[in-house]
């Protein structure tokens, strides 16, 4: 009788050893699901800044002023008649 409640004991000692942590073991599972979360958040900043560069490609498509905006801030080009100044700090 106390050999066989040894086997048992071993047995369930075992078990818990392969639950706890061997592979796709609670630890590691934990583990997967805080990566998860991490992933997701990634995933959401990188929807959101997707829909605003798209937002800003149905602009420039679309309207002039956000083109000539763009001409303007980035390549430094003006309209004719226009003066340009350029300041120095």
């Amino acid at each position: 009788m106390k050999i066989l409640l040894s086997i048992i004991i071993l047995l369930i000692a075992l078990l818990q050893y392969r639950l706890w942590y061997a592979d796709g073991g609670i630890e590691e599972i934990q583990h997967n699901q805080l990566e998860l979360i991490e992933l997701k958040k990634q995933v959401e900043e990188k929807r959101e800044r997707n829909a605003a560069l798209y937002a800003e490609v149905e602009d420039l498509r679309k309207g002039q002023e956000s083109l000539e905006e763009h001409a303007r801030n980035q390549l430094g080009m003006i309209r004719d008649g226009e003066t340009f100044f350029q300041v120095l700090e």
